[in-house]
């Protein structure tokens, strides 16, 4: 179902390195791993490589303030964020992990033989039965022999199958070849108060031994579950989630307490020693929204002055509150932002930047804020770590810990060049508020309809893949962009197609 559309002339040539004309990073990868010994499995297994897709479309969150009609501020400096990502009518979840996982495959110059592994986490669900990783496949040329499908739990479907891809290459089922985790979603929402934090992007991530990004699922860490409705999908028939926002930030930061207890625990079973969060060089967490990011890093600390009472006297009076008490508490908010100013701007600001750019990425946001954490440090991470933590709504949170190595197969300045976050991010279009809008009300009335005959899109990255319909049967088609004309003269004469004949429903 994949039929490349016809080149077309450039209209306007740009120096900026496009997705899908990056140099191949192939020298670093072995062209097979088949021959490798996986009896006691992979040495620092981790990230080898990985590539980060986001449409080519964003609002400003400072115009978007004005288009609601909300006080200057209330998305820029309230929230955190900078820009929102939304997608062409013509792309869906599968064409966003297609575009971003054949970008891999291309940047990293791997076989496609070499892999034996495929984990999907997203919640962006098109079909009720059928795995976006199925719809994957078709990048894999004859090899059928991949394990993995997808895992769906709102934002943590990405790590569960991260770990999936981790514990493989750990054992001795692990035939010696790589793994890919594709993670990323479509965040909208209906008119509101939560439809800022909207957002959309895909990371796929190349995992394989001796990486310049080790996780190590051999150390510490911590899980919390609960049965809660923060944030959940139960009209079948909606893309948009139902959400108790107050309720929500209080899971996450309950979620939080509760992983920091565990892993305090284990870390001081494990070394004998006093656990300090200290001990870390850097902080990532999941990011609806970059504020909460912020909070989150100040809750370590005041959950590390609960452990040890090692980080500041005046946090000694909000001690003995009752947990539900702290959340929200302006003043102890105030009191703990303030004493972990410098750390948060050197150790977790740096991860905010794709999120501050892009929107929520759900599954996506937390390995979106390792790539920029790489990208923006490169080879002075070698040797520090991080911690990370990882949530999703209903609800589900791991914390864990990653390892930077720059004297790795490929180096951690490879990482930051294959992102590439600069370009990706400049070579975009900015639309109006009012086709922001218009874009969601049009996705409203299509969700899960069919027929539908989609046009050729205008706002596609070059080499992206795009949806080019659904039949009467349900069943969707593909198609891959191969020229950057229309997009950029679009940008530079200001051309708007009107959404409303991009997506046309057929009649049976």
């Amino acid at each position: 179902h994949i039929r490349p559309t016809e080149a077309q002339p450039t209209c306007q040539q740009s120096s900026a390195i496009s997705p899908f004309e990056f140099e191949s990073f192939n020298t670093y990868y072995p062209n097979s791993m088949s021959t490798v010994s996986s009896n006691s499995g992979a040495s620092r297994p981790g990230i080898l490589g990985w590539s980060v897709y986001v449409p080519s479309m964003y609002v400003s969150q400072e115009e978007l303030e004005a288009f609601d009609g909300v006080s200057a501020g209330k998305y820029t400096k309230g929230l955190g964020q900078e820009n929102m990502a939304f997608v062409d009518p013509a792309e869906d979840i599968i064409s966003m992990m297609l575009s971003a996982t054949q970008q891999l495959i291309e940047r990293t110059g791997i076989n496609p033989l070499d892999v034996g592994r495929l984990e999907v986490g997203t919640e962006t669900l098109v079909d009720k039965s059928k795995s976006t990783k199925t719809s994957l496949m078709r990048l894999f040329g004859e090899n059928s022999d991949i394990e993995g499908v997808d895992t769906i739990n709102a934002c943590y479907g990405g790590t569960n199958a991260l770990f999936n891809c981790l514990n493989w290459m750990s054992s001795s089922a692990w035939d010696g070849r790589y793994a890919i985790v594709v993670t990323g979603d479509i965040a909208v929402y209906e008119p509101g108060p939560a439809r800022c934090t909207g957002g959309a992007g895909v990371v796929a991530m190349l995992v394989g031994p001796d990486a310049p990004v080790e996780i190590d699922i051999t150390a510490p860490r911590a899980t919390h579950m609960e049965d809660v409705y923060d944030f959940y999908k139960p009209d079948l028939n909606s893309e948009y989630p139902k959400v108790d926002g107050h309720l929500s930030n209080a899971c996450y930061l309950r979620a939080l307490d509760r992983c920091f207890a565990t892993l305090a625990r284990k870390t001081e079973a494990r070394t004998k020693t006093a656990f300090n969060i200290n001990d870390f060089d850097h902080f990532l967490f999941h990011q609806p929204y970059a504020k909460l990011v912020q909070k989150s890093h100040a809750r370590l600390l005041f959950n590390q002055h609960k452990l040890s009472k090692n980080v500041d006297p005046r946090l000694d009076d909000f001690v003995a509150l009752a947990e539900e008490e702290t959340y929200g508490n302006r003043d102890l908010d105030k009191l703990i932002a303030g004493i972990g100013a410098q750390d948060y701007k050197e150790k977790v600001f740096p991860g905010t930047y794709l999120c501050r750019q892009v929107g929520n990425m759900y599954t996506g946001s937390l390995y979106a804020a390792l790539v920029s954490l790489v990208s923006e440090y490169r080879e002075k991470l070698d040797g520090q770590n991080a911690l990370m933590f990882s949530y999703g709504s209903g609800l589900a949170a791991t914390m864990f810990q990653a390892k930077f190595n720059q004297q790795s197969q490929v180096t951690l300045d490879t990482l930051a060049d294959q992102a590439d976050l600069k370009n990706l991010i400049s070579e975009r279009v900015i639309a109006k508020p009012e086709e922001y809008s218009e874009t969601l009300e049009l996705r409203e009335k299509t969700y899960g309809q069919f027929p539908i005959s989609v046009e050729k899109p205008r706002n596609v990255r070059q080499g992206a893949f795009f949806l080019a319909g659904v039949d009467n049967l349900g069943r969707r088609e593909y198609n891959r962009a191969f020229s950057t004309s229309t997009m950029r003269s679009r940008r530079a004469f200001g051309m708007r197609r009107p959404l409303s004949t991009m997506i046309r429903l057929l009649r049976k």
